[in-house]
C-alpha cells in the first residue's frame, strides 16, 4: 500500500494532464501521449488507452480511431528510442564515456538481438514496464529497421486494442482499473529482477570454471 501510495503521489498529477488533454484534444492527443510514453517518457499507456476507452463509452472517440492512434503513437515514439541507441551507440558505448561495454560484449548484444531479437520486440511490445525501454537496445544492437518497425507495430496492435475494449467496457471505472493493471507491473518489474539475478549467477559460474 505505501508503495501504492507512492507512486499515486507521482503519477497522478501526469495522468491527470494526460486525460485532460485527450478530454480537449481527442485522438491527437492519444496519438502524442502514446508516442512519448513509447519514448520512455513516463505516461502509463494503460491510464492513456482507457481513458480513451471511456471516452468510446461516452461516445466522443471510436475504438478504430483511438487503436489507430495508440499504435502510431506507439511506433513513433519507439523510432525516437531505436534512434537514441543507434545513433548514441558510439558516445554511450563504444566511447565508454557513460558505460563501460567492452566491444566483445557489444558484438555479442548485436548476435542476441540477430538471433532472438524479433521475438524480443515483438512480445515486448504487450509487456508493462518492459514495453517502453526495448527500443533502446534494438537500436544500440542495429537491429534492421524495417523490420523493428513492422515487429513494433504488430506487437503493439494487441495491448492498444486489448485496454482499448476494456476501457470502452469499463466505462467510467476505467482509473480504478488502472491500478488493477498496475499490479501487473509489479510482477513484470520482479521477474526482470530475478532474470537479471539469474543471467549475473551464471555469467560469474561461466567466468569461475574458465581455465586460468
Amino acid at each position: 500500500m505505501l508503495y501504492s501510495s507512492i507512486t499515486d503521489v507521482v503519477l497522478n498529477p501526469i495522468i491527470n494532464a494526460a486525460t485532460e488533454f485527450i478530454s480537449s484534444a481527442g485522438l491527437p492527443a492519444v496519438f502524442v501521449l502514446m508516442a512519448l510514453e513509447s519514448a520512455c517518457v513516463p505516461i502509463p499507456s494503460e491510464a492513456i488507452m482507457l481513458f480513451a476507452g471511456f471516452a468510446v463509452s461516452k461516445g466522443e472517440l471510436t475504438v478504430a480511431g483511438i487503436v489507430i492512434a495508440g499504435v502510431l503513437g506507439n511506433l513513433v515514439g519507439s523510432l525516437g528510442g531505436y534512434a537514441i541507441g543507434y545513433f548514441g551507440r558510439l558516445d554511450l558505448l563504444e566511447r565508454n564515456r557513460l558505460f563501460h561495454v567492452s566491444e566483445t560484449r557489444l558484438r555479442q548484444t548485436e548476435g542476441w538481438f540477430e538471433r532472438y531479437g524479433s521475438a524480443t520486440v515483438f512480445f515486448s511490445r504487450m509487456l508493462p514496464l518492459v514495453r517502453t525501454f526495448v527500443s533502446v537496445p534494438a537500436g544500440v544492437a542495429r537491429m534492421p529497421l524495417g523490420r523493428f518497425s513492422l515487429l513494433t507495430t504488430l506487437g503493439s496492435i494487441p495491448w492498444v486494442l486489448a485496454l482499448a475494449l476494456l476501457g470502452r467496457s469499463v466505462g467510467d471505472n476505467w482509473e480504478e482499473w488502472r491500478h488493477y493493471l498496475g499490479y501487473l507491473d509489479y510482477v513484470i518489474l520482479a521477474a526482470a529482477i530475478i532474470g537479471i539475478a539469474w543471467w549475473l549467477l551464471r555469467r560469474r559460474a561461466g567466468n569461475n570454471a574458465r581455465p586460468a
